[in-house]
């Protein structure tokens, strides 16, 4: 159920460049209300609420319906999340590494306050129930370098003003200088029970202004490599190994986030390139633009030959394409300082398109390709019904493309890109030794495009 608290203006009124508040709320109806109170003074007009009622609760289904009210919060325009209740700090961290908005911090607004308000205060009495108190959840905010946490009694089921005057007292005994409250159930009784000889913190009046004054931003994400996929399935797949292979990771979680959107629909670049089939730019514009919708950081696109509709489609997004040609031409030129001619091996689309030739002149380097004879040979190791994209990496496709890479060598070419990414499928080094003896260095474009991609993803994930 949801509703709108409107601040001293109606709904309508409200300006787009207000804050909004969405409390997620359920748990304790009078602790709700007696929140949503103290936040409405504090926010004083300064912002709009809106009430989410939720059942919250330490099950996983439970932790999954809060996620989701925070994904719809965040598309009614909702700038923070205010979770008024303890028992959601058990899975805090979780919920905001995967949350699309701020959660404002309970316990971090108690600690604050303590801190700045009383100073001198070492020993804090926390009355809560058995349930909150073996999560150790004050403990973590209250480190004992500077703070000594004391507990009463579990305080479960109904809270009444006597049972809480007679936690207080054992506090006391304890020698607390500070009472929380740490059930929001005990908050409305602790207003109730008079003094007790010490402090009793507000906690929903201390959250509500700190709600209220801070600025509050989401996590730093980690960086998320966007991969246009599909063009062609086995080289994506390819790729995403090579991503693995050169990242430094000791576990799982060392790895990228990688969003891939495997789209082997795409029409054949080759073949529109050579004026065969349909201009694929749309297709892979819509793929680039579902992945900077998923909060891509960076797209990579393991194909040749799709590059040659990069200069295109780049103006048109916010993310940048990282270009895997000039990426293999930089590492050819620096690998290979004194190099004049580069053998490439490619589509007959890509070598039409001119893209490597570009950049190979950029760095001062002459692009070799093989005769129409053997580039025919080659179109059909890639696309023959024997070929690599129809699944096979051995047989009749080996052969031609070494026949290709023997004419190469034959001109005096000593290093050769692997201008396709299907290519790579077939090799497990990277060099060859021709027909003739001679040894020829293979350059992969996947393996730079993959050893770029992680380094972008080293430079700029958050610390």
């Amino acid at each position: 159920m949801r509703r709108m608290i409107p601040l001293s203006r109606s709904r309508e009124s409200v300006q787009l460049s207000e804050r909004s508040l969405g409390v997620l709320g359920g748990f304790e109806p009078r602790a709700d209300a007696d929140f949503l109170l103290k936040l409405s003074e504090a926010a004083a007009g300064r912002a709009k609420i809106v009430f989410e009622e939720r059942a919250p609760a330490l099950t996983a289904a439970a932790q999954l319906n809060i996620l989701d009210s925070i994904v719809k919060l965040a598309e009614r325009g909702v700038h923070t999340v205010v979770m008024p209740w303890y028992s959601s700090h058990g899975f805090l961290d979780e919920l905001q590494a995967n949350s699309p908005l701020p959660i404002a911090d309970m316990l971090a607004a108690l600690r604050d306050h303590v801190r700045s308000h009383f100073p001198t205060v070492r020993r804090i009495g926390v009355v809560t129930s058995e349930q909150l108190r073996s999560q150790g959840l004050f403990q973590r905010y209250f480190p004992c370098t500077d703070f000594e946490i004391l507990y009463s009694a579990a305080v479960d089921g109904e809270c009444s003003v006597e049972l809480l005057r007679s936690a207080c007292a054992d506090l006391l005994e304890q020698g607390a200088q500070l009472i929380i409250p740490g059930r929001v159930g005990l908050i409305a009784p602790a207003q109730k029970a008079g003094p007790v000889g010490v402090p009793v913190i507000d906690p929903h009046r201390v959250y509500a202004n700190y709600v209220v004054a801070g600025d509050f931003e989401p996590p730093p994400r980690p960086f998320k490599l966007g991969v246009v996929g599909g063009v062609g399935p086995a080289a994506t797949v390819d790729f995403l190994r090579k991503v693995v292979r050169n990242t430094p990771a000791h576990r799982d979680q060392d790895h990228l986030k990688i969003l891939v959107e495997q789209n082997p629909q795409i029409p054949d670049r080759t073949a529109h390139l050579l004026g065969r089939g349909p201009d694929p730019t749309l297709a892979l514009y819509a793929t680039c633009k579902r992945l900077q919708a998923g909060q891509a950081d960076l797209i990579a696109i393991p194909c040749n030959t799709a590059h040659a509709f990069v200069e295109l489609l780049q103006p048109h997004l916010d993310i940048p394409i990282i270009n895997m040609l000039d990426a293999t031409v930089s590492h050819v030129r620096k690998s290979f300082p004194g190099l004049k001619d580069v053998g490439l091996l490619a589509t007959t689309g890509t070598l039409s398109s001119g893209i490597y030739h570009r950049a190979l002149q950029s760095q001062g380097l002459r692009e070799v390709v093989p005769p129409p004879a053997l580039q025919e040979r080659m179109m059909e190791a890639i696309y023959g019904p024997r070929g690599i994209k129809a699944g096979f990496t051995s047989g009749q496709c080996v052969d031609d493309i070494h026949a290709v890479i023997d004419e190469l060598v034959s001109r005096g070419v000593e290093v050769v890109i692997l201008g396709c990414t299907e290519l790579p499928l077939l090799f497990n080094r990277g060099e060859l030794t021709s027909s003739s003896g001679q040894r020829v260095a293979l350059v992969d474009p996947t393996e730079i495009l993959a050893e770029r991609c992680v380094y972008q993803a080293m430079a700029r994930s958050p610390r």
